[in-house]
């Protein structure tokens, strides 16, 4: 190499994340609901992240979906049997609402789902094609639930993903380092929000 070749070779250089006219913003689950016990960020740390990557990619004029669950009579809910009974609901007044915090805008997209994942059964994948979008960002509660599910709703739709890893949080420490470690490098990026938005 010459010396040209070589600087440029060693020159550090910061890696572009987002494309704002092709990358969605996808929010999972940070509604009224929430409690607390997370791990291992909080939810008010899960929250505050979120929201600054909501503000950014608003700003940017890109896509930002908002995923909550949402019934009114819990009938077209999955009830499934289980060996464990899955933890009671937080049903607070409101409690299929966002949280204040996310600063849920006139130019979002809702999606109201009934169950884990926000592919199936809603128009999350029409919505993002007819964008030409083709990479999502994803954040939310909780990491090995809903991250999780539609991490891999997406990425056998075929779409490119980047985990806003501080800026989601698992119901345990384990759960959050099952996926961060095993699952998520193997159908995507994982950053930073401080990195995502640099």
């Amino acid at each position: 190499m010459n010396p040209i070749d070589m600087a440029s070779f060693n020159a550090e250089e910061k890696e572009h994340v987002v494309d704002w006219n092709t990358t969605a913003l996808v929010v999972i689950d940070l509604q009224k609901w929430i409690g607390n016990g997370y791990a291992p960020y909080s939810a008010g740390q899960v929250i505050a992240n979120s929201a600054k990557l909501a503000d950014r990619f608003r700003d940017q004029g890109a896509f930002v979906a908002l995923v909550h669950v949402s019934s009114k009579d819990f009938k077209d809910m999955l009830h499934p049997k289980l060996d464990t009974a899955p933890p009671a609901l937080n049903l607070v007044e409101g409690w299929d609402e966002f949280v204040p915090e996310i600063g849920r805008t006139e130019t979002d997209h809702i999606v109201a789902k009934k169950q884990w994942g926000a592919f199936h059964g809603t128009d999350l994948d029409l919505q993002l094609r007819r964008r030409n979008i083709d990479t999502i960002v994803l954040c939310g509660i909780a990491s090995g639930i809903g991250v999780d599910t539609t991490a891999r709703e997406a990425f056998q739709h075929g779409y490119n993903i980047i985990f806003a890893i501080d800026a989601m949080t698992g119901f345990t420490q384990p759960e959050h380092e099952h996926v961060r470690n095993v699952i998520f490098p193997r159908i995507g990026r994982i950053r930073t929000t401080e990195e995502i938005l640099a």
